[in-house]
C-alpha cells in the first residue's frame, strides 16, 4: 500500500486584457491557459469562474480574471518558472507594469506556506487588496488560510469587498 504524501497545491491567479491571435479574447485566452498548465507534473484541481474586472494602472482594457488549483511536486521557484515559460508561449511582454498583457499568470497561494526568495513571494503580496483575485479564490478555495495573517480567502474577500463608510471630504474622481 501506498503511503504518498499528497501533492501540494498551489493557488494559480490568471489574468488576460489582450486578443490573442490564436485563442481569441480574453476568456479563450485564460481556458487556453488552463489547458496549457496541465502537464506531467501539473495536474489540474479545480478552477473559478472567469471574471471581468477593471485594469489596474495605465491600461484601459478590461480584463478576464480567474483562479486555477493546481496539484504539483514541483517547488514554488521551479513554478514560477514554469509558469513564465507559459506566459512567454501566449506572448508576454515584459517590460512596462500593469499595461495590456495576453497573459498573465501568478503564484498566489501555496499548500507549503510563506516563501520568500528574490524574485517569488508567496503568498502573492497584492492578495489581500485585489478583489479580482479573492472573488474567483472564494469561489474554490474559501476556507484556505493565508499564512500570515490567519484569515480565510473568504474572510478577506469580506473585508475588502465590505462597503467602505463614505468620506464626506473626499473629491469625486
Amino acid at each position: 500500500m501506498s503511503n504518498a504524501m499528497p501533492l501540494p497545491l498551489y493557488a494559480i491567479g490568471l489574468g488576460s486584457n489582450r486578443r490573442h491571435a490564436r485563442y481569441g479574447d480574453p476568456r479563450a485566452v485564460l481556458l487556453a491557459a488552463l489547458a496549457a498548465l496541465e502537464s506531467d507534473d501539473i495536474e489540474a484541481v479545480d478552477a473559478s469562474p472567469i471574471i471581468a474586472s477593471d485594469p489596474i494602472g495605465p491600461s484601459r482594457r478590461r480584463y478576464a480574471n480567474a483562479v486555477a488549483l493546481v496539484a504539483s511536486k514541483l517547488s514554488p521557484p521551479e513554478m514560477l518558472d514554469r509558469l513564465q515559460e507559459i506566459e512567454a508561449r501566449f506572448g508576454h511582454r515584459t517590460g512596462q507594469r500593469w499595461s495590456a498583457r495576453t497573459l498573465d499568470l501568478d503564484i498566489l497561494l501555496w499548500s507549503g506556506g510563506a516563501w520568500a526568495d528574490a524574485s517569488l513571494t508567496i503568498p502573492h503580496p497584492a492578495l489581500e487588496k485585489r478583489a479580482f483575485v479573492l472573488g474567483p479564490l472564494r469561489a474554490i478555495v474559501p476556507e484556505w488560510k493565508h499564512p500570515l495573517r490567519g484569515r480565510s480567502v473568504r474572510q478577506l474577500a469580506a473585508r475588502l469587498i465590505r462597503p467602505k463608510p463614505v468620506d464626506p471630504n473626499a473629491s469625486g474622481h
